[in-house]
């Protein structure tokens, strides 16, 4: 099995070189998609320089755009059997791809997310956010899309989400910032795709290492779950 790696960048300076190398180094079959989304910190500079004969296609964004613009430009050049999310800051690790093969081998999931908060055993929980804030708003966001979407996932908003590139190139996305997220799982509800999911490591980062998403980005995510589940054609 061939995996796509997505990987959209805005200004990453501090993270890009150890999870490139990390991505690199990871034995799993891959294809890897860089899009940097016009940093203005050195990232593009690090990644053309160090990487660019390493990855499979580096997409440079002119103005930034957002998140989901990144993952809408690398959609058409997509080549693997299913596609995954990977965030350039570390919050997530690579080491975890094999973990995500072997299951969707194992059960031929069509979308197989990443959960942070189940349990991998009665006495650990592998949630490790940043902000007891973060923690209720990811909980609400959840609630409000499981409610919507007529689903039962514990981390709708996480940022692994593993699809059938088959699926996912046939997905017509919209959403250019962080509500490409809601957006990507009420489409997936919306033709019958049922989304599983595994426990994964996970390590928060806080506002001053450089995280971007904030409150009005789950007011965003509202609208995009009612938009495309209600008045999306």
């Amino acid at each position: 099995m061939k995996l796509t790696i997505i990987i959209p960048v805005y200004n990453e300076i501090k993270f890009i070189n150890i999870l490139l190398n990390k991505v690199l180094d990871s034995k799993i079959e891959k294809q890897i998609i860089v899009v940097d989304d016009c940093s203005t910190d050195g990232t593009r500079e690090e990644i053309i320089e160090k990487f660019k004969n390493k990855i499979d296609r580096l997409i440079l964004h002119e103005k930034n755009q957002g998140k989901g613009a990144s993952i809408i430009s690398a959609q058409n050049f997509i080549n693997g059997d299913y596609v995954i999310i990977q965030d350039a800051d570390l919050e997530y690790e690579p080491d975890q791809y094999e973990i995500f093969i072997n299951e969707v081998k194992k059960n031929n999931f069509k979308a197989l997310y990443g959960s942070r908060v189940l349990k991998k055993d009665k006495f650990s929980n592998v949630q490790n956010f940043s902000h007891k804030v973060r923690i209720w708003g990811n909980v609400f966001l959840t609630f409000m899309s499981n409610k919507i979407n007529k689903q039962n996932l514990t981390d709708a908003h996480t940022c692994y989400k593993m699809i059938d590139s088959k699926i996912f190139k046939s997905l017509s996305l919209k959403e250019k910032g962080f509500a490409f997220c809601p957006e990507l799982t009420t489409k997936l509800a919306k033709l019958g795709v049922p989304i599983f999911e595994i426990p994964i490591n996970y390590q928060g980062r806080t506002y001053e290492d450089g995280k971007k998403i904030g409150a009005i980005d789950g007011f965003r995510a509202i609208i995009a779950l009612l938009k495309y589940r209600f008045f999306d054609k």
